[in-house]
């Protein structure tokens, strides 16, 4: 081989290498803040193992322990892999799993530390661990929280996790403190019972070098954002809301960003820039925790609790009070709406043309997503609880139940369960994806899925 000939090759080699680094870094091939990349809970192309079994060993990557107690969900840029706890020598129960309606909060009242983890994904170990504070927990919490329920945010430049009650942190991306911000004791309550506290659980998200969170709770509710670098205050509004637990999503009306909340009293939507209310509809779950979801220019709602239960899609061209009447399904901005089956604790998952549904009973209900004609109603499970959210990639959609088995299901319109794999351990997060791997916090543990 000729000098000439060697210096080409090689100069391909390091064009493919730069390529393939590069589209690795590209935003959407992240798993960002809370369900991924702006939510969707999607990562095509990822070749991930068909079965595994953790207490086997079988297809683990790799599996380290986690102290404390947290249902924050992996968060993951580049190499890193970020996620929180909160650590106490005396609350160190297990999870109380299943399905039941108890409303009562633990009595523990010892000092906590509430930490953030970076972790190299491809490998597990400790990159940095920083702990934010100390002390004893504003709000109690209920036998299927923790004090670390919030995943944390990054844009590769900045990683943001909010502890409730104990503050909202920025990091640079080495573990620097950059600011934080209290906001006193938010009340994270059931709103008919005050004194049941369930302690905070909506995420931050990023976009565009802004930070934007939600806090429904019992006094002085509002959404606000704020500049990532210095933590200045761009604007805050207030909201008339029961105590919620959703995160906010990101979504384009033409050329206009906006941010748009889930709710009960104030579900609705506010300029990026100036967070001007753009629309608002009232009616659904009144204990609301999913996420917004988006596609074909529509935004998905669920909740609930109580006598509601809807599934609604929202035109992106929403404008001003979008309230249905007692015997509505439709209006000028809401597309379709279902009154009873929304999840009172799931994020919708949206794949292709099809809406998937799953219940903390472990029904999975396929709708199309374009006209919300219900496809397929299955139960994965009779009898055993869910928490987590709904995932997918490359055709499949994955689904955890809280004893922590994995049932994989094709997509598409047609219900096959294709396996289960064991998690051997609680599991009330959701997964992350990221380069041929999948990510599990389970109670005690944190644990990486690919083919070996």
């Amino acid at each position: 081989m000729n000098k000439s000939v060697f210096i080409l090759i090689l100069f391909f080699a390091l064009l493919n290498h730069n390529t393939i680094k590069a589209q690795k870094l590209l935003p959407e091939r992240q798993w960002p803040s809370y369900r991924g990349y702006y939510a969707n809970g999607i990562l095509d192309n990822a070749n991930l193992p068909d079965t595994w079994n953790v207490p086997e060993n079988k297809n683990v990557k790799w599996k380290i322990d986690i102290p404390g107690m947290g249902l924050s969900s992996p968060v993951i840029w580049g190499d890193k892999l970020f996620i929180t706890t909160a650590i106490s020598k005396a609350d160190t129960g297990a999870y109380k799993i299943g399905l039941y309606g108890s409303i009562e909060s633990i009595p523990d009242e010892s000092e906590h530390e509430w930490k953030l983890y970076c972790f190299d994904k491809n490998n597990g170990e400790k990159i940095w661990e920083k702990t934010s504070c100390k002390g004893i927990p504003m709000v109690k919490r209920h036998p299927k929280s923790s004090h670390a329920n919030s995943t944390v945010a990054t844009d590769g430049n900045y990683v943001v996790t909010f502890f409730g009650s104990e503050g909202l942190y920025c990091y640079d991306m080495a573990g620097n403190l950059q600011w934080d911000k209290k906001f006193g004791k938010l009340k994270s309550v059931f709103f008919a019972v005050p004194s049941a506290e369930w302690e905070f659980a909506s995420c931050p998200i990023i976009h565009n070098g802004v930070v934007i969170i939600q806090c429904d709770v019992l006094e002085n509710s509002f959404v606000a954002a704020y500049d990532e670098k210095t933590g200045k205050e761009l604007w805050k509004k207030e909201r008339d809301e029961y105590p919620g637990w959703c995160t906010p999503n990101i979504y384009k009306d033409g050329e206009k960003t906006r941010v748009v909340l889930n709710g009960y009293k104030h579900r609705g939507a506010y300029d990026f820039n100036t967070g001007e209310e753009i629309w608002r509809m009232s009616g659904g779950g009144d204990i609301q925790i999913p996420t917004p979801i988006l596609g074909n220019n529509l935004i998905y709602f669920n909740s609930a609790h109580g006598k509601s239960s809807p599934i609604l899609a929202v035109k992106t061209s929403a404008k001003g009070d979008l309230t249905l009447k007692e015997d509505q399904t439709t209006n000028e901005y809401i597309k379709w709406s279902i009154p009873r089956g929304g999840a009172y604790m799931q994020t919708m998952l949206l794949y292709g043309d099809y809406l998937y549904n799953v219940r903390w009973n472990g029904s999975i209900t396929c709708y199309n997503a374009k006209s919300g004609e219900e496809i397929y109603k299955e139960t994965l499970k009779m009898g055993m609880s869910f928490t987590a959210c709904p995932i997918a990639s490359d055709g499949k959609i994955y689904v955890v139940d809280d004893e922590g088995w994995v049932y994989i299901v094709k997509a598409g319109k047609e219900y096959k369960l294709l396996n289960t794999c064991p998690l051997g351990d609680i599991f009330m997060t959701t997964p992350a994806i990221s380069d041929n791997a999948l990510y599990f916090r389970t109670m005690k543990h944190l644990i990486a899925i690919s083919k070996k």
